[in-house]
Order: C-alpha cells, then sequence, then structure tokens
C-alpha cells in the first residue's frame, strides 16, 4: 500500500487499511513492527492503536540509532528494492505498476529466515492457520 506523504498521520491511516484488510488475524500477523525514529513514527500510541477494537493490536519497537544490526531483514529488503529503485528516484514519478512489479517479485523471492519460502508463500500458510 503506497503512502503519498512521509507523515505520521499517512503512517497510521495505511496500518489502520491493513488491520481492515485483514481483520481479525492482523494480530496474529503483525505480532510487532520494528521501526527506525524518523519523525513518520513519531506516535507511537496512535500507531499501535486498533481502529477497529478497543486497546492496543500490535507492539512497536523502535531501532537504536546507527544499529543496522537491530533491522537485519529490513536492510536486505531495501538492498533489494533499490535493484528495482535506485537510489534518487523521483517516487512522484513511479507508477502504481512500477511499484506492483517491484513487490511481486520482492514477495515471491525465495528467503534462508522462511526456510526458503517465499514472503507470500509463508503469509498464505499463516492465513491458513488462523482461519
Amino acid at each position: 500500500m503506497p503512502m503519498r506523504d512521509h507523515t505520521t498521520a499517512s503512517v497510521i491511516r495505511t496500518l489502520n487499511r491493513l488491520e481492515r484488510k485483514y481483520g481479525k488475524n492482523f494480530r496474529e500477523l503483525f505480532k510487532s513492527i520494528t521501526v527506525d525514529n524518523g519523525s513518520e513514527f513519531a506516535d507511537c500510541t496512535g500507531m499501535e492503536k486498533s481502529c477497529r477494537r478497543k486497546g492496543k493490536w500490535t507492539k512497536f519497537c523502535y531501532c537504536h540509532p546507527y544499529s543496522v544490526y537491530e533491522r537485519g531483514s529490513n536492510k536486505n529488503m531495501n538492498r533489494i528494492i533499490r535493484c528495482f529503485f535506485p537510489k534518487g528516484t523521483n517516487f512522484d514519478e513511479v507508477t502504481d505498476k512500477d511499484i506492483q512489479r517491484a513487490e511481486d517479485w520482492i514477495n515471491s523471492y525465495p528467503r534462508w529466515v522462511l526456510g526458503w519460502r517465499s514472503a507470500e508463500a509463508a503469509m498464505r500458510e499463516c492465513l491458513a492457520q488462523a482461519a
């Protein structure tokens, strides 16, 4: 789900859309979310708040500055994303089709951390178990 800007409000709207999309499975799928200390992640209380029920729906973990080792998978994915969108890419010129092509490739890529399954296959398995 592309975000149109880098604001806390956009992050919360996107999280709410994901929560509505996955419904009761959301808490199982997103047990925790790790973020950096960017200003778009400043509202921890707002991001943790469920739009469908009272209370928190997940836990947010903030990385320490200059501690790349706390976000290894994130850094690996950023490197792959840079194959599609090199540093300096103007994302105002990137189409939804371009994003979808990169997303489809990334989600079908086998990963060691998932036992050489793709993220898409692991997500399907998780959803099947939750049903």
